[in-house]
């Protein structure tokens, strides 16, 4: 494992050597950093007290006081077990006074400066007290791990508190508008322009939002990420037409020839096998490299083959949650009811189903996102 501290708010992260090198978000912060090839963090004991002290390496060779017993001594440079058990004589310890200086180390950690005149008496009291770990110490979160078994996991992958407001806007919303206008009934009219307008800015939004769930994914994150749009209805159209423009290409020519020929034979079975097989590969592309030029060809097929047992595993999970889901069972109305309250559980049965839509939706981000972050160095993208 490796073992290191987030450079921006302290917080202690393990993972697997394999990602060593890779980007990842700090599962306290949310920043983005760099994981390092070794770990970062020392681990020890109070040579009194047998405290278990976890500190950075920058403290190594520094000279420090316990919080427990209030004992000094010199942080070993590298993982040591320097418990009583195991201390040598105090005159045959030798301990590297080491040349680092306290650059980039949080403050907390810092030693008081110390005057030339100090006396060894006065010295018992200078020095920062280390912040000791639990005896039983909290589990330390991996980026890219999960708790959960893996089947449970992805399912759960939109109630972060951020999916959840997000599932609020874009189906509550849009659902109390198409009640208001129903509710009004001819002067329902008064909202419908704005009522359009403001579902179309909700609808670029959700595309923006499922490009970043792929991109949080793909960077290890477990959960819906912790993000809110801040860029301009330009931007969230772009990340629209990235979507669009993969499903076009891909799932349209199916589309288009079931609508002209309302024929389901072995042509309209072979579009779809082509469409549904190339999508998810096809829209990683496109927002990974944030360009529909990500639906290359040579590109698509190549980053196949390189991981051809993995995608395929991937399309057929993605397959069998489609079908899953277009198995539950359906809320139908009566359509002789034409009163106000029978339109208005029309429309939220209506609701609840697109609502679960875009649950999967997201689900299925998230798999395509999990698939970039397991499978990256053999997809050299070098995004």
């Amino acid at each position: 494992m490796v073992r290191f501290c987030c450079e921006h708010c302290g917080r202690k992260i393990s993972v697997q050597d394999k990602h060593a090198g890779k980007r990842g978000k700090c599962p306290e912060c949310g920043t983005v950093i760099v994981i390092p090839a070794k770990s970062t963090v020392i681990t020890f004991h109070c040579p009194s007290c047998d405290q278990r002290i976890s500190v950075p390496k920058t403290h190594a060779g520094k000279e420090v006081q316990c919080p427990s017993c209030k004992d000094r001594f010199i942080v070993p440079a590298t993982d040591f077990d320097i418990s009583p058990e195991t201390q040598s004589p105090p005159a045959e310890r030798e301990f590297s006074t080491g040349a680092l200086t306290f650059l980039d180390v949080p403050a907390e950690y810092k030693l008081k400066d110390q005057p030339a005149s100090q006396t060894n008496e006065s010295e018992k009291d200078v020095g920062t007290e280390l912040e000791p770990e639990e005896d039983e110490p909290r589990e330390e979160e991996s980026i890219g791990e999960r708790k959960l078994p893996w089947y449970i996991d992805i399912l759960l992958y939109p109630t972060s508190p951020s999916g959840l407001i997000h599932l609020i806007i874009f189906v509550v919303i849009p659902l109390l508008i198409a009640i208001v206008r129903t509710l009004m009934g001819p002067l329902g009219i008064a909202v419908g322009l704005p009522g359009f307008l403001l579902n179309l800015v909700i609808g670029l939004y959700l595309c923006w939002f499922i490009t970043e769930c792929v991109r949080d994914s793909a960077n290890g994150g477990t959960r819906a990420p912790e993000a809110f749009a801040t860029s301009s209805l330009g931007d969230m159209w772009s990340q629209a037409l990235h979507i669009i423009g993969c499903y076009l290409i891909l799932l349209g020519p199916v589309g288009f020839y079931h609508i002209f020929t309302q024929k389901t034979d072995a042509i309209f079975w072979l579009l779809l096998a082509y469409g549904a097989f190339f999508f998810p590969m096809g829209l990683l592309a496109c927002i990974m490299f944030d360009s529909v030029r990500g639906l290359n060809p040579i590109l698509l097929v190549c980053s196949i083959v390189s991981t051809f047992f993995q995608y395929l595993g991937l399309v057929l999970l993605i397959v069998a949650i489609i079908l899953a889901f277009s198995a539950l069972p359906s809320m139908e109305t009566d359509d002789t009811q034409t009163s106000p309250m029978s339109n208005i559980f029309a429309l939220i049965a209506g609701g609840i189903f697109y609502g679960l839509s875009v649950y999967v939706v997201l689900v299925i981000a998230h798999l395509i996102g999990r698939f970039y972050w397991r499978n990256q160095e053999k997809l050299n993208w070098e995004v």
